[in-house]
């Protein structure tokens, strides 16, 4: 140990342990690490889903309200067709839509003949074959299946072909409706505004051309002011374009994908924002966000231009029948001062009334002209803030997410902290082990040492005595030998005849086998057992009936055999 045997015997191992020790932390680690990944992967799939879950179900309501919005449609062009009469004969036109009609249910069959029905057929075809090769090897029919799947892609670049074929049907027929300028005509947002006076006013005989004035300007600052209202929500309108920005397919998907999600499912809008982005993977959230905020103002901005047009034209038929209720009454007002000059007087009170009664209408006018900007502006208001609180919610949403995932950080530093710590104490209360452990080595191997010497010692001393025993005995045996040494004559036919014991043994060796016994026994006879004295004290205490006292035990522990024991039976080591 002092000369370096013991740094290179337990070193190595010690290394070695610590190394597994490492290598058992790092698994664990390791293992943790994979629960953790796997709890956050069974959780984004169970997110995933319930996401999933949530658009089936929109879809499976969606679905048949589709169905339905096209078995509805159908049956009106259906019952168009049947209702509709030609004028005359020579009225062809008719007839040549119902042809057309014909025509297209003919097309859309062989559409769907050349395009779903092989579809089905590839379908039926894959599970009846799914159906007969369930019990058999699927390496048996494999040029088969190399068949299957050829005929699988041919179908899927068959339907690819027929989609961009579709798809530039479409856009051509787009471009020829926006061709012909009919495109102002798919939507409801073009509204007629009257500007001119209305000729009922114009052409009035109107006995008072100051009352006819006022009421042209009435008419004049009301259009003025429909005029300047309408201009402010075109000019807001034409800020951005009909589609946001956007292309008109994308804009479409939008605004179908918005459709489906209404107000009364639970959380809808983060259900629309997942299929928008499912939708439009290359646009990101925000991008989809502010899209959504400017369709959210161009709705507001057309709605208000159908409410201000509704009223300005409500507001034009009001002054209208007003201005004609007036110029009634200023015709009897006149015809009655003329055929009764004696009420002259009261004839211009009653115009004074009613030019008083019109001002007054003028002024409520205005005032409900501007309540209705200060209604349309606080809402504009209360817009805005809402989506303002929606982003700041958003944000703090984000903060959230983002202070929780440093605390999963604190949380995970602090663990390695506490398992470092842990190995540390580990390792000393190891080392310290494992110096008590060399230390005690070190003792049982001197103690060792020691004993194989003392051993070896007397070994030798043992071998030294019993050689000059030995050599005494030979000593002794060769003085005897020639002590009884006897000296005969030689005669060979007595050295070659049989002796007498020999002779003996040969006579009575019947007798001598029938008296022998039949196995031998190795082992103590009853003589030399009772003649061991602890057997006959043991034997008379147990006649006595004390075999089991204080006494009996003392008596036993100090008698002694009648031969000493062996030395090889002895051991010098002491417990």
């Amino acid at each position: 140990m002092k000369n370096g045997l013991g740094s290179s015997k337990y070193k190595p191992a010690e290394y070695k342990r610590l190394q597994a020790i490492v290598d058992a932390k790092r698994l664990e680690s390791d293992l943790i690490g994979l629960k953790v990944q796997k709890t956050r992967c069974a959780a984004k799939a169970t997110k995933e889903s319930s996401i999933l879950r949530q658009h089936r179900q929109v879809w499976s309501r969606e679905c048949p309200r589709l169905q339905k919005a096209e078995e509805k449609a159908e049956n009106d062009i259906h019952d168009f067709l049947e209702q509709i009469k030609p004028n005359n004969r020579t009225d062809s036109a008719i007839f040549s839509l119902q042809d057309y009609g014909l025509l297209l249910d003919r097309e859309r069959e062989a559409f769907r003949i050349a395009t779903v029905e092989p579809v089905h057929q590839l379908k039926d075809d894959l599970c009846f074959r799914l159906g007969e090769l369930q019990h058999q090897q699927l390496s048996a029919h494999r040029s088969n299946w190399e068949q299957v799947i050829q005929q699988i892609n041919f179908v899927k670049d068959q339907q690819d072909d027929i989609t961009a074929k579709l798809h530039a049907e479409y856009l051509t027929l787009e471009e020829e409706i926006i061709g012909l300028g009919l495109e102002k005509y798919l939507t409801s947002d073009n509204l007629a505004i009257i500007e001119n006076i209305p000729e009922e006013v114009l052409d009035s005989d109107c006995p008072y051309p100051e009352l006819k004035d006022s009421l042209i300007q009435a008419f004049h600052s009301l259009s003025e002011r429909c005029k300047s209202r309408l201009q402010t929500l075109q000019d807001q309108l034409q800020s951005t374009d009909r589609c946001c920005g956007w292309c008109a397919d994308d804009h479409e998907r939008f605004l179908f994908t918005l459709s489906q999600y209404t107000h009364d499912i639970p959380n809808h809008r983060a259900l629309y924002m997942d299929m928008l982005q499912r939708l439009f993977p290359e646009k990101t959230r925000q991008e989809l966000i502010e899209h959504e905020r400017l369709w959210d103002w161009q709705r507001f901005t057309q709605t208000q231009l159908r409410v201000v047009t509704q009223q300005c034209q409500r507001d034009q038929e009001e002054l209208l029948a007003r201005a004609l209720v007036t110029l009634q009454e200023a015709r009897h007002a006149h015809q009655e001062e003329l055929e009764l000059h004696r009420v002259r007087q009261h004839q211009q009170d009653i115009c004074s009334h009613l030019r008083e009664k019109l001002q007054q209408w003028r002024a409520q006018q205005e005032e409900v002209a501007k309540l209705e900007a200060a209604i349309a502006a606080r809402q504009q208001e209360e817009e805005e803030a809402r989506l303002k609180r929606q982003q700041e919610k958003e944000a703090a949403i984000r903060s959230q997410h983002k202070e929780k995932v440093r605390q999963f950080y604190l949380r995970q530093q602090e663990r390695r902290e506490i398992l470092e710590q842990r190995d540390q104490e580990r390792l000393a209360n190891l080392r310290s082990v494992m110096e008590e452990q060399a230390r005690r080595d070190k003792e049982r191997v001197q103690f060792r040492a020691e004993m194989l010497q003392r051993r070896k010692e007397e070994r030798e001393a043992w071998e030294l005595e019993r050689q000059r025993e030995e050599e005494e005995k030979q000593h002794r045996l060769e003085v005897l030998r020639n002590q009884v040494g006897v000296v005969a004559e030689a005669d060979p036919e007595r050295m070659m005849a049989d002796t007498e014991a020999w002779r003996s043994r040969h006579l009575n060796v019947k007798e001598f086998e029938l008296q022998r016994p039949l196995y031998s026994i190795n082992t103590y006879t009853d003589t030399q057992i009772v003649s061991d004295p602890r057997v006959r004290v043991e034997q008379a205490l147990r006649e006595a009936g004390l075999q089991h006292s204080q006494y009996a035990k003392q008596v036993l522990s100090v008698l002694t055999p009648p031969k000493p024991p062996r030395r090889d039976t002895k051991s010098i080591l002491k417990f």
